[in-house]
């Protein structure tokens, strides 16, 4: 599995209120994609630094979302160009499901 963490520096006029808000109208185009697993809105208040963990079955499933087009959509929608990592997520404990997932990365 693979991590993506994309974080985007955020302009004054984006509270708490109106990052929940674009978060919330931006949820529902990532329900059924193809490879997501989950994903995770994050905001930082104090540091301008809002963004997503998204954890993918594979790169390639990753690579699809984080094209020029989403790249482009993304900073109209946040004010600035988002700064994309990947990372190999070889094992994650999920509490919820009390399992302990190892892939064979």
């Amino acid at each position: 599995m693979i991590t993506a963490i994309v974080n985007f520096k955020l302009p004054a006029d984006i509270d708490a209120a109106k990052a929940v808000e674009l978060f919330k109208g931006s949820a529902p185009k990532y329900r059924g994609m193809k490879g997501l697993v989950r994903k995770y809105y994050l905001f930082d208040d104090e540091k301008r630094i809002a963004g997503g963990v998204y954890l993918w079955k594979s790169r390639t499933d990753a690579a699809a979302l984080y094209t020029p087009e989403w790249i482009a959509w993304a900073t109209e929608r946040y004010g600035a160009p988002p700064d994309i990592r990947y990372f190999e997520t070889a094992v994650i404990v999920d509490n919820e499901t009390d399992k302990i997932l190892a892939d064979a990365a």
